[in-house]
């Protein structure tokens, strides 16, 4: 994974963003930035390249995924989920979760620890 973050980034706070544009692709690869970092919680915006993913995983807070561009395939406990574009998907804490890019997709993780 390739993470786009470091003490040149951009402050993103008061201004109107084009979201699908917070990221770009990268071949064969899965890029993250860090747009939010509190205690409380996370938004990470990704790039996924097509046939690019998450291996499986949990987490011990619900977790929602926006596609903002392209579909992805979901797995949580197992069951498959397919969501494109302006479609979310909330991943429940504790319960093992993977993504896999079904085209070239892009989508913000909302991570809130509470």
């Amino acid at each position: 994974m390739v993470k786009m973050d470091g003490p040149e980034k951009e402050d993103l706070k008061g201004k109107a963003l084009p979201a699908k544009d917070l990221i770009s692709y990268q071949p064969g690869a899965v890029v993250s930035r860090t747009v939010l970092d509190k205690k409380a919680g996370t938004i990470t915006a990704f790039s996924f390249d097509q046939g690019e993913g998450l291996s499986e995983h949990t987490a011990p807070y619900d977790a929602t995924v926006l596609v903002l561009e392209g579909e992805v395939e979901i797995t949580i406990s197992g069951r498959p989920i397919q969501a494109k574009a302006g479609e979310m998907v909330i991943m429940p804490a504790d319960q093992p979760h993977a993504l896999r890019a079904l085209t070239a997709f892009k989508m913000l993780l909302v991570m809130i620890r509470a």
